[in-house]
């Protein structure tokens, strides 16, 4: 998958009807996520950090590319651990050899509380059907392994994030004639309110979490408490022991 590929596809009415909706989301996401260090991993042509107000945003591809900061594959990034408070992961889990070890490392460089945002096809859906049809075969994004957001949860789980957000988009039915788009568009409505797990692409945010120790102290008070209401002889014989 280069990134020529991938352009020539988001240049189509079929690429540009998944973009806006991502580009949308992604935008809404993480304009309230703050902190010092952002990346986005894929996509690097397309900056899906554009409505973050961090000080430092990078680009990360595996291909250099216009605007691309630092050349790496997504399962080996070059960053230090726990620095990067948040992630964005544009279709990178779904067309990596090793999508597992991708989050591995994302959750490596995040820091405690820091984001990662993904976004993905769905394969419960009409476009999870046009890629079972192609067979794996033919031109991007059908050849790519769709993971669906129960598996995605699960992954995250393990690794220790907690999934906050997930919304679904692109009901229509993967055409590539502009003005067939245009006459399923209705399905996006519909399919909000009747099939919501059913779009096309999804986004999922989640947090990490790093569980931490706390001391716990004896309850004092009702200690002294309890001893009040024992009887004379009893609190006495009780301060003649502490005294041996």
């Amino acid at each position: 998958m280069s990134i020529t590929e991938i352009e020539a596809w988001l240049d189509s009415p079929q690429g540009r009807y998944v973009f806006d909706w991502e580009q949308a989301r992604v935008d809404q996401v993480v304009a309230d996520i703050f902190g010092f260090n952002a990346v986005q991993v894929g996509f690097p042509c397309f900056e899906f950090l554009r409505s973050n107000r961090m000080p430092f945003r990078l680009r990360c591809s595996v291909e250099p590319c216009d605007g691309v900061g630092v050349a790496a594959l997504p399962w080996e990034l070059p960053f230090e651990s726990a620095s990067i408070d948040l992630v964005v992961l544009p279709h990178v889990l779904e067309f990596s050899p090793h999508p597992h070890q991708v989050l591995r490392e994302v959750e490596r460089i995040l820091v405690p509380e820091g984001r990662v945002v993904v976004t993905g096809f769905n394969p419960y859906s009409l476009w999870g059907v046009r890629r079972k049809l192609a067979r794996q075969r033919g031109a991007f994004p059908w050849q790519g392994q769709y993971l669906s957001v129960p598996r995605l949860k699960d992954w995250m789980t393990l690794l220790g994030m907690e999934s906050q957000v997930s919304a679904f988009g692109c009901y229509a039915p993967a055409a590539t004639d502009p003005r067939w788009i245009e006459r399923w568009s209705f399905m996006d409505r519909v399919g909000q309110r009747w099939w919501r797990f059913g779009g096309g692409v999804y986004l999922v945010q989640a947090i990490k979490r790093v569980r931490g120790m706390r001391l716990i102290m004896p309850n004092w008070r009702e200690t002294r408490a309890a001893a009040k209401r024992l009887s004379p002889a009893v609190q006495k014989q009780q301060k003649e022991a502490l005294k041996q």
